[in-house]
């Protein structure tokens, strides 16, 4: 049975992605003039921060320097993250996607942009937004099988309330540090 470079980088990488508590979500070779660039995406539950990225880097340029998987010739190696429009292609996917807005296009032709509330093993309860502002947000439980494909949408002016709610004891909390303690004129 033939295997292709690609599977080979991804049973060299899976191992040292699970090992650090990643998951390897992609994994790309390009080639760059004289070089290959070896693109690779993990991610967690709770997201990856820039620390975890770099050792990651770390151990895959040395688990690839030791192997024979990119042969002799020169490569570039670029360790991230998904993004923040990543395709939700996994039912963990959706899971770390709960409280985002998606655009979903169904497996019968339609398209919807929602938000996930839920999401299993088997689908997701989503809130579907209306259409132009009409009307009033329906939850809807979707299958995976009736998901053709669907994004992540970033969004740029969501006023997420619990944000606020925490801005707003954190701006309560500042205001009662600069009140004098009883007792005391603020005199210096």
């Amino acid at each position: 049975m033939s295997t292709t470079h690609t599977d080979r980088l991804r049973a060299l990488l899976e191992p040292l992605a699970a090992q650090s508590g990643l998951d390897l979500e992609d994994v790309k070779v390009t080639r760059t003039g004289s070089r290959r660039q070896v693109q690779i995406d993990v991610d967690a539950d709770g997201g990856v921060d820039l620390d975890a990225i770099a050792e990651f880097s770390r151990v895959v340029g040395e688990a690839l320097d030791e192997s024979d998987v990119m042969g002799s010739g020169a490569y570039v190696l670029e360790v991230g993250s998904p993004g923040a429009e990543r395709p939700l292609t996994e039912p963990r996917h959706w899971r770390r996607a709960e409280g985002r807005l998606a655009r979903i296009h169904l497996s019968d032709g339609g398209e919807i942009v929602a938000r996930v509330l839920e999401a299993d093993e088997d689908g997701a309860l989503v809130e579907v937004q209306p259409v132009k502002g009409r009307g009033r947000a329906k939850e809807r439980r979707l299958e995976y099988a009736e998901v053709a494909r669907a994004r992540v949408q970033v969004e740029f002016n969501r006023k997420d309330e619990q944000l606020l709610d925490e801005a707003e004891d954190f701006a309560d909390a500042s205001a009662d540090d600069d009140a004098p303690e009883e007792g005391d004129d603020g005199a210096e």
